[in-house]
């Protein structure tokens, strides 16, 4: 049987002493986002996978999400309630922490900005949790969520979202580091006051914009 709790706990280990030692940064910044690549990443054109060492597997008949917390419309979606909303194609890049990017990603999902005006955000909020079926966090502020280009995703590259990559619905954020973009995706929580994530907590920044190298805080 798989210790799936030692190597999450290894995993874990490892990038809290990369924070600590603030491996991979270069110093750079563009703040201006005058290049395509952010500073200290390399281009790939596969598709690095990464995450605690726990895959849940959820087929897209149990998969549901929930949109709750300082909302005036708290509400759950099943698959068959996402698909029916309007649905949004982009194409964007990702970076993550880890150093790697890939340009020109094909997502299709729901916007982000769609599913804030369904709930309607109370006022006062501010900020938002996204929480993963295996126990992830990440946080972001309300408005950077709702940015154009932000989508709740089931499709990459015109084929359903694989299980390895955060499947059956993940974030996708690209405007920000990978690690915002939360993967099996299964709870959105509006709040007022802000409340880092899985790696805010434990040594990463708490915004993490690539052109400005924020990896750690």
């Amino acid at each position: 049987m798989t210790d799936n709790g030692g190597i999450r706990d290894k995993l874990v280990a490892i990038k809290q002493a990369w924070a600590q030692a603030g491996r991979l940064l270069t110093g750079q910044t563009d703040p201006d986002r005058e290049g395509r690549l952010p500073p200290g990443q390399r281009l790939v054109t596969n598709w690095p996978v990464l995450d605690l060492g726990l895959k849940p597997d959820i087929s897209r008949s149990e998969w549901q999400l929930s949109i709750d917390g300082a909302v005036a419309s708290p509400l759950t979606l099943d698959w068959n309630a996402l698909m029916a909303l309007p649905q949004t194609r982009t194409v964007s890049d990702m970076h993550c922490v880890t150093q790697w990017s890939r340009y020109d990603n094909r997502w299709t999902g729901v916007t982000t900005a769609h599913l804030m005006f369904l709930v309607q955000p109370l006022p006062g909020a501010a900020h938002v949790v996204m929480h993963g079926s295996d126990g992830y966090t990440t946080n972001i502020t309300l408005e950077r969520f709702v940015e154009d280009g932000n989508l709740i995703v089931h499709d990459h590259d015109d084929v359903p979202l694989t299980r390895e990559h955060g499947g059956p619905v993940r974030a996708m954020i690209p405007r920000w580091y990978l690690w915002k973009s939360a993967k099996w995706l299964s709870r959105i929580e509006v709040i007022a006051a802000d409340k880092p994530g899985f790696w805010e907590q434990r040594g990463y920044h708490n915004e993490g914009d690539p052109w400005t190298e924020q990896r750690y805080g």
